[in-house]
């Protein structure tokens, strides 16, 4: 989960130079945003590290999740 999302996404946004495209905005985002993307990657590594043997991991990987968010945020564009 990213706080203040919109705003973040519309700041990354503006700092492309032409079309933005879903893996020029993720690269861009992991430029501007290292705390976030850094936040990210524990919560997930807490989550895995807590699960039990066999059960599953109730989050999607960081990377698959941040991209689902910007796919999300660019087709609402």
């Amino acid at each position: 989960m990213i706080i203040e999302q919109e705003k973040k996404f519309n700041n990354v946004l503006s700092k492309i130079e032409g079309t933005a495209n879903e893996q020029s905005f993720f690269n861009m985002f992991l430029e501007t945003y290292p705390e976030d993307w850094k936040q990210l990657k524990i919560t997930f590594s807490k989550f895995k590290r807590s699960k039990q043997f066999g059960r599953t991991i109730p989050l999607p990987r960081p990377e698959q999740s941040l991209r689902k968010e910007i796919r999300q945020w660019l087709q609402k564009q």
